[in-house]
């Protein structure tokens, strides 16, 4: 079972240190499973080379690979500063200007967004991922604004400002959002991530611009606000509206404070396996391998960790975009994850997993789980049309893998990402869930592990054009 034996799955960053067709191949090949584009950097015609490249690498390897368009979101950033550098005092006086202008290495500093239309005098702004931290002291006309700085360093040019005590007024979709929307339906996307998430509204918003265009992308909401987070309540409402879920840990250390972080992940990861929606931890996961060839122990744990609470996939940002180990980066989280997993069981969780299309589908996923685990079967294999029963199968997070066999592309591209599965496009049949695992049998990518010739698998099925999943079979393959 060792093609099929990493069940939680890794979502690799798409940016300079991977920006060719070897490379993503490589990537690819080494265990990513899917391939983040993120609309903060880089061109629609870069973009478009690289969705090809994926797709050429998923077919080469034989397998299926999820690519997720991330939008930036009101990711309020600062303008070009000269010479890319400067230092900043506490009890410096800063003025941020909206207005296009050329920084000539004085106290006011080009921003790309008014924030004289959102911020308050009092409210806390935080320049260069938290590392400036300053207090708006003054709205100094209608497009600058006025901040006092609290403690010394310096910025540079296009880095990012945080503003977690302002309220954006559910106005998250930034015109250059919704310009990459409209071009990204006519790409090749299977998910968009939609970044700022404040309340279920926001999700809302985005699946009936997506709906309008015929998108059938699936939403990823990315959780890193201090509104988001204010409560069980919202985040659940947030989980319940979205298809799945995005632990952006790095600007919600910032926005909501680092200590948080741990506490919202867990609740994150329960929610999602709840309520069968994709779950996704990011933000510096193997972050030193950007510079090194081996992680630290802290990370490794990190890596493990999200293993264990069930997490469907880990992502890696800077580690594949910019880092100088790429592959060797994606090679060592799959190895943190197949230990984790031969060596672990999965974190248990009080609530049990309702999010099939009905209560039929959830019961009879969680007895497949259990007659599965109960004769140590070798494999679940789904026959799904939608997604929705690999998916549901998924949540009860089964000991061993999940081959599921779909009749639309764009589904096996998404379960990619949802964990425990394998997902192969095949055109639709009766037995078609069976013949793939026979086909996999026959071609040795998949072999008992309890050293049996035949394979014994739970086969779930159902007449699509009919009742839906209906059916458990027990078959020797």
């Amino acid at each position: 079972m060792k093609r099929f034996f990493k069940r939680t799955k890794i979502l690799a960053t798409i940016g300079p240190s991977t920006n060719s067709k070897e490379m993503i191949e490589k990537v690819i090949m080494a265990g990513a499973n899917g391939c983040r584009l993120n609309c903060s950097h880089g061109s629609n015609e870069e973009r478009d080379q690289q969705i090809k490249w994926i797709r050429e690498a998923a077919i080469k390897k034989g397998k299926s690979v999820a690519i997720l368009q991330d939008l930036q979101g009101p990711k309020i950033r600062l303008g070009m500063i000269k010479d890319n550098h400067l230092d900043l005092k506490a009890g410096d006086e800063v003025v941020l200007e909206a207005k296009e202008f050329e920084h000539d290495g004085g106290m006011t500093l080009p921003v790309q967004f008014n924030l004289a239309e959102k911020a308050k005098v009092g409210e806390p702004l935080f320049m260069f991922d938290g590392k400036i931290k300053t207090e708006v002291i003054e709205i100094v006309s209608d497009t600058a604004v006025k901040v006092k700085v609290l403690n010394d360093g310096f910025v540079m040019s296009k880095k990012g400002l945080n503003l977690p005590d302002t309220d954006f007024g559910g106005d998250i979709l930034t015109p250059k959002d919704l310009a990459d929307i409209e071009y990204g339906v006519k790409c090749d996307y299977d998910y968009v991530s939609l970044s700022f998430v404040q309340s279920a509204d926001d999700i809302e918003k985005l699946k009936q611009i997506l709906a309008s265009y015929g998108s059938t992308a699936k939403v990823i909401a990315k959780i890193e606000t201090k509104k988001a987070v204010e409560s069980e309540e919202n985040l659940e409402k947030i989980v319940e509206v979205a298809d799945g879920i995005m632990v952006a840990r790095g600007d919600m250390a910032v926005e909501a404070g680092a200590e948080v972080v741990p506490i919202v992940q867990r609740k994150l990861i329960t929610l999602c396996r709840a309520h069968a929606k994709l779950c996704i931890v990011a933000t510096q996961m193997l972050s030193s391998m950007v510079d090194n060839p081996e992680p630290t122990r802290a990370e490794v744990s990190d890596v493990s960790t999200a293993v264990v609470q069930g997490a469907d996939a880990v992502m890696l940002s800077d580690e594949t975009a910019v880092g100088k180990y790429p592959v060797e980066t994606v090679e060592e989280m799959r190895k943190v994850i197949i230990y984790t997993q031969n060596h672990s069981q999965i974190a248990t969780i009080s609530r049990s997993p309702e999010g099939g299309k009905s209560e039929v589908y959830d019961a009879i996923s969680s007895a497949v789980a259990r007659l599965a685990e109960r004769i140590e079967a070798d494999l679940i294999v789904c026959q799904t049309a939608s997604g929705a029963t690999a998916t549901a199968m998924a949540a009860e997070r089964p000991n061993m893998p999940i081959v599921t066999a779909a009749s639309d592309q764009r589904v096996a591209n998404q379960l990619a990402l949802i964990y425990g599965n394998s997902a192969f496009c095949r055109e639709y049949s009766e037995n078609y869930g069976y013949e793939l695992a026979k086909q996999l049998k026959d071609a040795r990518k998949l072999q008992s592990k309890y050293g049996r010739e035949e394979l014994l698998v739970v086969i779930v099925s159902g007449d699509r054009d009919k009742a839906g999943t209906d059916t458990i079979k027990v078959r020797y393959v």
